[in-house]
């Protein structure tokens, strides 16, 4: 059985027959979106993308018609206000809905809206003779609705988080209805569809609400109002109004079409939007005010009654495209509803089916169905990768691999607190601890004592296609699958027969290698000691004593290294090692990830003569003092710059600098260096304390050490896999040493050993291991060229379980037992220490 039989496009229609919009997708993919090609493109719940055609025919309209402000009366202001309200009725009309019964708030985002929303809602505090308002959500809800509560507390308003089991489980057996002797207004926010997990959550519980036959409403009485976070839901479904008459409905508009974007609405019930309280009032929102007296009437019209100053118009004016646009492609919601989700089953699938050669599944899917139908299920899917061992991969190793293959996904726990909790089992306690572990939301620390802090997620857009599956499945498979491939075919089939479409299958537990198909045999797992699966016994000792081989100093962030015999240890590491970096004409810190020939630029550093010298192919060499004494002035001013998201100090090198670097990079740049009265400090890792040492403008610590062994055994492997590779040159060791760029290359005796050191003395210089380099695409650059590959990340990867570490941070402690000045020379003997 080949490969291919089993990732086909009649795979998936055996399993969802509504792909695509009439068997046009692949033309309108090549017409529309040629940007994405070569790209697998799965971030569409963090925000879809725009046809191109709506950029033309947007900018056109622009260069035809003059928009003027739509609170005037000229000609061009009414063109702009005619526009605006005919987007707002085609608002309406997308979800069902008429001008009688809702109105549209454009806001900033959905985000706005919420916060719109919370503002103006007429809270009743908490009083001895009265209960109060609540304020109940599902915990499985955003941030955004979830930061409500900040504002509630402070007007004394109870705060009620509901899981979404409580919802139906607590309901009572009859709709208790409106209590006439209580009108306490209370709001309950639920979203539509998790944007954690893509669940659906029933819209029937928009009216279960209102009616107070639901929890919490019917155990409190009052007025009951819904605000159905939508914002996810939107997307990819289509809403009906008329069936979940929400009173509120925050919604961002490039989540559904991918421009504009800054651009969102509050959908208002307009029964429910008499009761909204508005205290601030701007322009446009008023009928008229005194500003010699408290005097204020609000404008009539709801829409201008909630949209302070002049509403983003021209971004309003841009929906009008989009509109046509998203139904020209797709003919409507429902279609893109069953495309979308077609996809994200048929990847579930697979996905949850796939093993690793031991039988151990490879994913760990969060949901709380098998994606049977798109009126419970999103086009999202959530999971952590595991090892042959059970063992979570973190997400970060697996965005950085993603990228790698330009595979583009979110990690994380996406804003969604509630759900990372209830799916990944984090207590309270262990969210807190994390914290204290130096974890924060939205960072890359992915594992805390080996559990994990968030996961991976995948979704689809209307313009997804069958090999954006495709090629998503085969880099889980390349780079995180011990081999030989396992399919467990008994639960494919099973999840077949659960869906709408069932059709029996009788074939045999297959194995996927190398792009094919076999049947099923057991295999020894590879392990690190015998490497039999990579085909290699034990790895072979390199003599009796740990050496220092070579020491390499970076004097300019992400360019050259500098290999010295003998230097000096500063402060914040090897004197001058990263103390300056490129910035591009933003003030963005530049690295090889963005611009790769800064490989190109060969710094070196003269210490006899105080200079950096600036050199490259083509290039007269220039140079900058190593110590500028001079007073600062325009030439040398001083500015903020950001390093892996800490805010440093630097001072400007000059013009001269600036101008050999915008023209040997072809782009805008400046040189900078970090200013020596600023101290930044290391950074904290988890679980331990904050690093006491401090660091020049490095990404993490302040030395790198690799170990010879491990650099050999990575570059055998790569020879051990160059039959399957047919873009990829085979990497000598020294060419690999360049692409890990450390400062210390040391010949120990096993291949990672050095994982498991916790520290170590060169001399009269006692390191301290600070924890493992995580790796990125940056080390497919060849120094040499500046080409990229995907090697040696790839066969890192596959050999490490899915773990991209190489290499070890230090820190630095001279020897209190020696007076001398610390100097590291390379042939020095080292100590090693295991915990």
């Amino acid at each position: 059985m080949e490969f291919h039989q089993l990732f086909t496009l009649e795979t998936l229609l055996q399993v969802w027959d509504q792909y695509g919009y009439g068997g046009k997708l692949e033309d309108v993919i090549e017409e529309e979106f040629t940007r994405i090609k070569g790209l697998t493109y799965l971030d569409h719940a963090g925000s879809t993308l725009y046809p191109e055609t709506v950029l033309r025919e947007y900018t056109q309209d622009l260069s035809r018609n003059v928009y003027g402000n739509p609170h005037s009366h000229n000609p061009s202001s009414r063109l702009t206000h005619d526009t605006v309200e005919r987007v707002r009725f085609r608002v309406l009309q997308h979800f069902n809905a008429t001008p009688e019964e809702y109105s549209v708030i454009f806001t900033s985002g959905c985000t706005d809206a919420l916060k719109l929303a919370a503002e103006s809602f007429p809270w009743s505090p908490q009083s001895e003779s009265e209960a109060g308002s609540r304020f109940s959500y599902l915990v499985d809800s955003h941030t955004s609705v979830v930061g409500i509560r900040g504002l509630t507390s402070e007007r004394g308003v109870a705060t009620l988080p509901v899981s979404p089991q409580e919802v139906e489980n607590k309901a009572k057996d009859e709709a208790q209805g409106e209590s006439v002797s209580c009108q306490t207004p209370h709001l309950f926010s639920y979203p539509a569809q998790s944007n954690f997990s893509g669940k659906k959550y029933p819209l029937s519980h928009v009216k279960g609400i209102q009616a107070r036959h639901l929890y919490p409403a019917c155990d409190h009485p009052g007025r009951w109002f819904v605000l159905l976070d939508a914002a996810s839901y939107v997307s990819c479904s289509p809403l009906n109004l008329q069936e979940c008459p929400a009173d509120f409905i925050p919604i961002s508009f490039y989540k559904i079409f991918g421009f504009p974007t800054g651009l969102g609405a509050l959908l208002v019930r307009n029964d429910a939007a008499k009761i909204l309280k508005k205290t601030y009032f701007g322009g446009g929102t008023a009928a008229a005010y005194l500003s010699g007296e408290d005097y204020y009437v609000q404008a009539a019209n709801i829409s201008d009654r909630f949209e302070d100053g002049t509403v983003s118009f021209l971004d309003v004016i841009a929906l009008n495209h989009s509109f046509e646009a998203l139904h020209r492609i797709t003919g409507g919601m429902h279609n893109i509803q069953q495309h979308t989700f077609g996809l994200a089953r048929y990847t579930y699938m697979l996905l949850s089916s796939l093993c690793h050669g031991n039988g151990q599944p490879v994913a760990r899917i969060y949901t709380e169905g098998q994606f049977e139908s798109p009126v419970t299920q999103g086009a999202i899917l959530n999971f952590n990768l595991m090892d042959s061992h059970g063992k979570i991969i973190g997400y970060s190793q697996v965005d950085r691999m993603a990228a790698l293959y330009n595979i583009h996904v979110r990690t994380g726990c996406f804003c969604n607190t509630g759900a990372c909790q209830s799916f990944l089992g984090i207590t309270n306690e262990q969210m807190k601890r994390n914290l204290q572990a130096g974890h924060v939301c939205g960072d890359n620390i992915d594992l805390v004592d080996g559990q994990p802090t968030g996961s991976v997620r995948v979704s689809f857009g209307y313009m997804s296609t069958f090999d954006d599956c495709q090629k998503f499945l085969h880099f889980v498979a390349e780079c995180f699958v011990e081999k030989p491939v396992r399919v467990n075919k008994e639960k494919l089939e099973k999840l077949k027969k659960t869906g709408p479409r069932s059709q029996g299958s009788n074939e045999e537990s297959v194995e996927m290698s190398s792009g094919e198909i076999s049947r099923a045999d057991k295999k020894e797992r590879p392990s690190e000691a015998s490497l039999k699966g990579f085909g290699y016994g034990d790895f072979s000792s390199h003599g009796e004593d740990y050496t220092l081989t070579n020491i390499y100093i970076y004097p300019i962030k992400s360019c050259g290294a500098f290999e010295v015999h003998d230097w000096p240890v500063g402060p914040l590491g090897l004197l001058y090692d990263r103390g300056w970096m490129v910035e591009n004409g933003n003030g963005v810190c530049l690295s090889q990830k963005r611009e790769p020939r800064l490989c190109l630029i060969r710094p070196q550093v003269h210490l006899p003569s105080n200079k950096l010298l600036l050199q490259a192919s083509g290039m007269d060499t220039i140079s900058v003092p190593l110590e500028n004494k001079t007073p600062a002035h325009t030439s040398f001013r001083v500015c903020q710059s950001k390093v892996c998201g800490d805010r440093v100090e630097t001072v400007d090198c000059g013009d001269e600098a600036a101008a050999w670097l915008s023209e040997f990079l072809g782009q805008p740049c400046r040189l900078i260096r970090q200013s020596p009265d600023f101290t930044r400090d290391g950074k904290k890792r988890p679980g331990g304390d904050a690093a006491s040492s401090s660091l020049s403008l490095v990404n993490e610590a302040q030395y790198l050490m690799i170990n010879r062994a491990s650099v050999e055994l990575i570059q055998k492997l790569m020879s051990s896999r160059q039959d399957s590779s047919e873009d990829d040159q085979l990497l000598d060791s020294q060419n690999v040493i360049s692409r890990f760029r450390a400062n210390l290359v040391i010949a120990g005796k096993e291949p990672f050993e050095e994982d498991n050191w916790s520290h170590l003395i060169i001399g009269n210089t006692r390191f301290v291991v600070a924890g493992q380099c995580r790796r990125c695409h940056m080390v497919g650059i060849d120094q040499d060229t500046g080409t990229k590959s995907k090697e040696p990340l790839t066969t890192l990867s596959a050999y490490r379980g899915g773990k991209v570490t190489f290499g070890v941070y230090l820190s630095h402690q001279l020897l209190r037992s020696s007076g001398a000045a610390s100097v590291l020379s390379a042939g020095s003997v080292l100590l090693p220490h295991s915990p």
